[in-house]
């Protein structure tokens, strides 16, 4: 590994830690302030909508600008935002109205930067001399790393410290992801065939560009879509399904193991495909994540013994991971790179949005007619979009460019 993707995936582990950890520590934080888990339900659908916003707005403009400049920027924002809550608490004190300040804030910074950092991924593979495949790879299992750590991480901060605190560790390290991506030479992140990346582009008329382009495409739509039914599935099962069935148990400590055994299951799907995925046709990675996806969340589904459920989440990381690194992959294959940074936010600001209605729905159902009833519609839901995406064509020559 050379220093150029060396630094690229640094920084994009370290970006995708602070978010993992703050995820984990801004709701800790807001509760323990206001005492109040409705004031955590607001300042998390205060960063979720604007976020998806961001990744409309500011998709366009990281095309129009180098995408190591958007990523720094976006670092940069995502600091100064977590560093006013600790600065404030020591000044004036808390309130509700600041959280939901800061999160809008930061979510200018979220979104933008994830966006940033895979638009240039082809012209950092390119420069690094190592195959897109390889590289996506690495990442998705670097995304899983993230994941475990993430939770595991923020627990011990907060057990160590007070919560507000731990911002400014998160804060720390948004800095630090900045400083990493800073390292990466300029030219390594601009694709030298193709110049429209440069700050000479022209403009998009409008902030829906990005979603007019991936529904007009029959794959980038269809991705999008199957993309969206996992998320949804699996924000249910994750913030619903297995809480609610294990507080039922009288046993809420094992939801921290079966959400560590889904991320190392992404570790090792993502390991697979950058290890092996060129060799093997992309269709066949996709498939068989279709189908690995379905087997996990059904065995999740039954509710039985522990140790069913600890499989069936890291079965649906090993699928998710490698069928992430396909999904990620078609994007660049099949994406200009001049609008990559306009599609990718516009599929950034989906896929903010769908958890919520995952979980939202996982409400409703549980509390209406149950936990069995409402793990069977998810699992069939997954299930469903997995056979349409099976019958899609465009989908099932997946590796080949779209006309």
């Amino acid at each position: 590994m050379n220093r150029i993707n060396f630094f690229y995936l640094a920084s994009f582990g370290t970006s995708l830690l602070g978010n993992s950890i703050t995820a984990i520590a801004l709701p800790l934080v807001v509760l323990f302030t206001t005492g109040s888990p409705l004031g955590a339900g607001i300042v998390a659908i205060a960063a979720a909508v604007p976020a998806a916003l961001a990744g409309l707005l500011m998709g366009s403009l990281v095309d129009r600008i180098n995408r190591r400049t958007a990523a720094i920027l976006s670092d940069v924002i995502s600091a100064v935002a977590l560093l006013i809550l600790p600065i404030v608490d020591l000044t004036i004190g808390l309130s509700l109205g600041w959280f939901v300040a800061v999160a809008v804030l930061n979510s200018f910074g979220d979104v933008p930067g994830i966006t940033a950092r895979e638009a240039m991924l082809p012209a950092i593979a390119k420069a690094a001399m190592m195959n897109p495949s390889r590289l996506i790879g690495v990442r998705e299992s670097l995304a899983g790393v993230s994941l475990l750590l993430g939770p595991a991480v923020a627990g011990i901060l907060v057990a160590s410290f007070a919560p507000v605190t731990v911002l400014w560790i998160t804060a720390g390290l948004a800095a630090m992801a900045a400083v990493l991506t800073f390292v990466i030479p300029k030219r390594a992140t601009v694709l030298a065939s193709d110049p429209a990346t440069a700050s000479t582009a022209r403009p998009t008329t409008s902030m829906f560009h990005g979603l007019g382009i991936i529904v007009r495409s029959p794959l980038l739509r269809g991705l999008v879509l199957l993309g969206s039914a996992l998320a949804i599935v699996l924000a249910a099962t994750q913030g619903m399904v297995i809480p609610v069935h294990f507080a039922f148990q009288g046993e809420p400590g094992f939801v921290g193991f079966v959400l560590s055994a889904l991320a190392a299951g992404l570790l090792i799907g993502g390991g697979c495909f950058a290890a092996f995925g060129h060799r093997v046709p992309h269709r066949v990675w996709f498939i068989s994540g279709l189908v690995l996806v379905a087997v996990g969340f059904s065995a999740i589904g039954v509710l039985g013994p522990v140790w069913s459920i600890f499989a069936g989440a890291a079965i649906v990381g090993i699928g998710g991971g490698s069928m992430n690194a396909v999904i990620g992959l078609a994007f660049i294959e099949n994406v200009a790179d001049s609008q990559r940074g306009t599609v990718l936010g516009a599929q950034n600001a989906v896929m903010t949005l769908v958890p919520a209605a995952g979980i939202g729905t996982a409400a409703v159902l549980i509390e209406v007619s149950g936990l069995p009833l409402t793990t069977t519609v998810f699992a069939a839901l997954w299930i469903l979009a997995a056979i349409s995406a099976l019958l899609t064509p465009r989908l099932r020559r997946l590796g080949q460019p779209e006309a």
